[in-house]
């Protein structure tokens, strides 16, 4: 067992901006839809992980993103020609990092005390894929190392199925309470949490912890955050036992 402390980073909405795609989407259809197709794009994406665990059934992400993406666009009652789904499909693997995440991984890369995974629902090539070509995630490739990629591929489930939670600490190989789950998704946040293992939200509103369902199974993040970077920081502080 490792003595580090393992911090899953999920990858897309936490580290890569969903709504960053919205510079593809006005090549097609102009500033005024993009904005709100790339939210009901990614609203629909996520909708379809949890209908999927719901029913016992699996698609592959890749499916799914290009299912919700169909989605979105039927209906606004626009339409989508073979090549510029792909070329919108393409560029879901070049998402943006949000301005923080660069400072997050250099706190990372100089704490000996955190292992770093990448966590996500993401299929094995689209997340290899995304983390190749963000250049503040490749230029960190010696601490996000091929095989601290961890995809639910395998286990053919989602977040924020326990089993996924598990699978993370059996590739880490620590327990689950030596685990921080960094997500800005409040089901992922949760999820984490409902197996013991620790959890940091990122608030990028600045609207504090509303979850509703939270509330209702008594279930919050250990700690709420404006970025990833703000993350890192209360982490350590936890770990070093400076935080109370």
């Amino acid at each position: 067992m490792s003595s580090k402390t393992v911090i899953g980073f999920d990858l897309y909405g936490t580290l890569l901006s969903t709504e960053s795609i919205a510079q593809q989407l006005a090549e097609l259809f102009g500033d005024d839809l993009a904005k709100d197709l790339a939210v009901q794009w990614r609203r629909y994406q996520l909708e379809y992980t949890w209908r999927a665990n719901s029913m016992g059934i699996y698609q592959s992400f890749s499916d799914i993103t290009r299912a919700a993406l169909q989605h979105a666009i039927a209906e606004k009652g626009l339409t989508l020609s073979g090549s510029d789904t792909e070329q919108l499909m393409n560029a879901y693997n070049g998402l943006q990092t949000f301005p923080e995440v660069e400072k997050a991984l250099d706190l990372v890369a100089s704490e000996p005390s955190l292992d770093a995974y990448i966590f996500s629902n993401g299929t094995d090539d689209m997340v290899a894929k995304s983390v190749s070509t963000a250049p503040v995630l490749s230029k960190m490739s010696h601490i996000l190392q091929p095989h601290k990629l961890i995809t639910v591929e395998e286990l053919r489930r989602f977040k924020p199925d326990p089993k996924v939670y598990h699978h993370l600490a059996d590739k880490a190989g620590v327990d689950l309470d030596k685990i921080w789950v960094v997500s800005a998704n409040p089901f992922d946040a949760l999820g984490a949490r409902s197996v013991g293992a620790q959890s940091a939200w990122i608030d990028r509103a600045g609207n504090g912890w509303i979850d509703a369902l939270g509330s209702l199974t008594g279930t919050k993040p250990t700690i709420v955050v404006r970025g990833v970077d703000e993350a890192v920081r209360e982490i350590v502080s936890h770990v070093k036992g400076t935080k109370q």
